[in-house]
């Protein structure tokens, strides 16, 4: 049968197609990105994080950013994934395990920019030895690191499915318990922002929904991604239809986030609300180009997932991209306006190591973006991307991750 005949199963798509020279470039390409972002971390720990936008009153900046963002990118991944076995629905065609691949991928990362954020990742250690349980950050460390140990043992559990050796019924506990878990680590993760009282940005109990419905959209629109670019790349077969149908899903969970966020503005403009100043500085004040490119682009996303016409592959993989960076740019907003606004009177001694545009005064500090990344932050974190990429790879090479043929 010939390899490009549309009726060749899942199971027969040749690997020659995917693991030739392009790939052997592409794994090349990302661990050089890899080794220059571990170079310039180096730079970063001998010289220290003040050579970093990040400053006293706001000691969160893109590390943390992407951070949560990852995070949400691997919920994602792991519920589509663990949805279909958990209920006993269809599937989407066999994706199960590159979903699942990408899940684990996007966690590793997660943790990756943990540590890079870290002034002195060294006394790491000294978090277990006098960690406070009773701390939001203990709670995401622990939900972490038990989510990165399922996901791995979900995707072995279903390679082990198709080869006979573990029951559907096992696999659909631990996918279960997947599902669970996936949806605990971003609630988990919001929690360390939301129950912060003294952030009038963070301080809501609707964060940790929102964060749900974020990650469902950037995991869908990933995993649709990746999908789309595998099957063109003759990975793996795969039937319009599942395509479709995940498109559908991601501009249903699009409107949601929409949707939470529009519950959120609307309380805190409504007049009399304490957070108009918030509203502000999200509409027209300096955080505005990521708001609306959040909004604009989350809007277009949903419109080609909804309208058939425009449920071409090329538009589906350009709304994915947009979905994507819109949660980035909400991430942005978060993370940046919980500090934008001062809620200190007394900031204590200003000096370029406390405070953004000190020289001015206080006013003059939080007339613009409070913060910034420096070059070296963007090259850091452009190499734990690299690091990404290349485990990505490298799994999508090596190991079993193609549709079987039982898969539905």
């Amino acid at each position: 049968m010939s390899e490009n005949n549309q009726t060749v199963t899942p199971s027969s798509a040749p690997a020659a197609k995917f693991g030739g020279k392009g790939i052997n470039v592409a794994i090349v390409v990302a661990a050089i990105v890899t080794v220059a972002g571990l170079v310039l971390w180096g730079v970063q720990l001998t010289g220290g994080l003040v050579q970093t936008g990040m400053r006293n009153l706001d000691s969160w900046g893109l590390y943390i950013t992407c951070f949560m963002f990852l995070v949400g990118l691997s919920a994602g991944g792991l519920i589509i994934s663990s949805v279909p076995r958990a209920f006993g629905m269809k599937g989407f065609g066999g994706i199960s395990k590159v979903a699942v691949w990408t899940s684990i991928c996007c966690t590793v990362l997660a943790i990756g920019f943990v540590v890079v954020d870290l002034g002195q990742p060294l006394r790491l250690w000294e978090l277990f030895a006098y960690s406070n349980l009773g701390s939001p950050l203990m709670w995401d460390i622990a939900v972490i690191s038990i989510y990165l140990v399922l996901s791995v043992v979900y995707l072995w559990a279903t390679l082990r499915a198709e080869a006979g050796k573990v029951s559907e019924r096992a696999l659909r506990v631990v996918s279960v318990v997947a599902l669970v878990t996936a949806v605990l680590v971003h609630s988990v993760t919001a929690w360390i922002f939301g129950l912060q009282q003294a952030h009038e940005f963070w301080h809501t109990a609707l964060l940790a929904p929102w964060f749900v419905s974020s990650a469902l959209v950037c995991g869908t629109a990933l995993v649709l991604i990746v999908v789309v670019a595998l099957r063109r790349a003759g990975y793996m077969e795969l039937a319009q239809e599942n395509v479709v149908k995940m498109a559908k899903m991601l501009g249903a969970f699009v409107m949601v986030d929409l949707y939470f966020f529009g519950c959120d503005l609307l309380t805190s403009a409504f007049p009399g609300g304490s957070g108009a100043e918030v509203v502000g500085m999200l509409v027209s004040g300096p955080l505005a180009p990521f708001f609306w490119v959040e909004v604009i682009g989350c809007a277009l996303a949903a419109v080609v997932c909804f309208v058939p016409r425009l449920r071409t592959n090329p538009l589906l993989v350009v709304a994915s991209l947009l979905a994507i960076v819109g949660i980035f740019c909400k991430r942005v907003q978060l993370l940046v306006g919980g500090f934008q606004i001062p809620n200190l009177d007394l900031p204590g001694p200003m000096t370029s190591a406390t405070v953004t545009s000190w020289e001015s005064g206080m006013g003059a500090a939080y007339q613009g973006m409070v913060y910034w990344p420096t070059p070296l932050e963007f090259g850091i974190a452009l190499g734990v991307f690299g690091l990404g990429a290349l485990i990505l790879l490298l799994g999508l090479k090596f190991l079993p991750l193609k549709p079987a043929e039982n898969s539905h």
